[in-house]
């Protein structure tokens, strides 16, 4: 079964984490299932940009991005070329290792 190995994130997963998830289940699932909260303000239907990930490795291994998922990546903060929404990003083969960055925008709890 591939692993994630989650780089350390200040708030959701302070000394980083490395998990094992099956092929086709999603990063955003895999980490909600190791009790990684990221945030997923639109349930996982590809509407907003709260679950953006970086893939530091394994990249090329996952499932290609559909339209609507790089139209929105358009608008994460801190988006690098290796960057996904994970829940739509299926964990296939390959160990990877995600980075979740410091900053999510949401746009539903920032328009209160």
């Amino acid at each position: 079964m591939p692993q994630i190995v989650v780089l350390p994130h200040a708030t959701l997963c302070p000394d980083g984490a490395v998990i094992e998830a099956p092929s086709g289940k999603s990063i955003c699932d895999a980490l909600l299932e190791n009790d990684i909260d990221i945030e997923h303000a639109c349930e996982k239907s590809c509407a907003c940009t709260t679950c953006h990930v970086v893939i530091r490795e394994g990249f090329d291994s996952l499932n290609e991005a559909e339209e609507k998922e790089e139209d929105l990546l358009d608008r994460a903060w801190g988006l690098e070329a290796t960057s996904r929404l994970s829940c739509q990003s299926l964990v296939r083969d390959e160990d990877l290792v995600v980075e979740i960055p410091k900053y999510t925008i949401n746009q539903v709890s920032e328009n209160h």
